[in-house]
């Protein structure tokens, strides 16, 4: 992602997100531009990969179930020794 901004703004941020915003510097003279495009990018590649392993998992599940690969809610509770 290329965040290059061509006009310039100003947004105001409270005081505690600005020093948490200094904290995620790489180095001193890291823009806050720099640093919350890093943090967007970050954020858009989890979104993905959590998604891409939610599908992955809910296609698993539902082979398991055609497959015949499940249990009554009894049955669970019988081998887990509750009543």
């Amino acid at each position: 992602m290329n965040y290059r901004i061509h006009m310039p703004t100003t947004i105001q941020v409270d005081k505690k997100i600005k020093e948490d915003l200094d904290k995620l510097k790489n180095h001193p003279r890291e823009t806050y531009n720099q640093v919350i495009a890093r943090i967007i990018h970050n954020v858009s590649q989890q979104r993905e990969e959590i998604s891409q392993q939610t599908i992955s998992d809910i296609e698993k599940s539902l082979a398991e179930i055609k497959a015949g690969k499940v249990s009554s809610h009894k049955d669970v509770k019988r081998r887990l020794g509750l009543r």
